[in-house]
């Protein structure tokens, strides 16, 4: 959430003619120049003849506790998000093996609505290759048939970018997964796979 910033102002009136209404999630609130790069996907999607919809849109009223303040932010995301049409998600890993919850969450509400859903990420290793190196290669198969850490817990191998509800979910729907090969120092706000996907969403009309 970057408080007061604006990409659009929300509408609940919608015709076939009007400009599809993209939600864009991802972990890039969290960055230190989160405004700024939520700005330029704003701008990206607007130059595609798109209506970008992100969190942060909407000012988030005073609240009398922290967590009234974060079921505040949540319900103005939901909202956001009923209001669109698709998402498109950033689904790089962020602070560990997969993609960030929040962002899983929102891919989540908008695969159960029959949103159009489109993801990303800037990361080539996969899902499964993740966890590999995690446990430094030292993969067991245990007798029960199943690939396993050290710790005992078994090993997720769909050749997948993320768990297999994420992939899947958009896949099954019809949408699309762009990988992408960022720069270690910009792999949560590289745009080029963004651009990829706004492309391709043109081009499907």
């Amino acid at each position: 959430m970057v408080p007061g910033f604006q990409c659009r102002t929300l509408s609940t009136e919608w015709s076939p003619t009007m400009a599809l209404k993209i939600y864009i999630a991802g972990p890039e609130v969290f960055l230190p120049d989160g405004r700024q790069v939520l700005a330029e996907k704003a701008a990206l999607t607007r130059d595609a003849g798109f209506e970008p919809i992100c969190p942060g849109d909407l000012e988030v009223p005073a609240q009398p506790s922290k967590k009234q303040f974060g079921m505040a932010i949540n319900a103005i995301d939901e909202q956001m998000m009923l209001s669109a049409d698709a998402v498109i998600a950033n689904l790089t890993p962020f602070r560990g093996l997969a993609a960030d919850t929040g962002t899983a969450y929102e891919l989540g509400f908008m695969c159960a609505l029959d949103k159009i859903v489109v993801g990303y990420t800037n990361m080539t290793a996969n899902h499964y290759q993740r966890i590999v190196e995690y446990y430094g290669g030292n993969l067991i198969d245990t007798a029960d048939g199943h690939l396993r850490g050290p710790d005992g817990l078994s090993v997720e191998d769909f050749d997948m970018v993320d768990n297999l509800m994420l992939h899947g979910g958009i896949e099954r729907r019809g949408g699309f997964i762009v990988v992408g090969n960022a720069p270690a120092d910009h792999v949560i706000s590289d745009l080029t796979a963004f651009r990829q996907c706004l492309a391709l969403l043109v081009q499907r009309g």
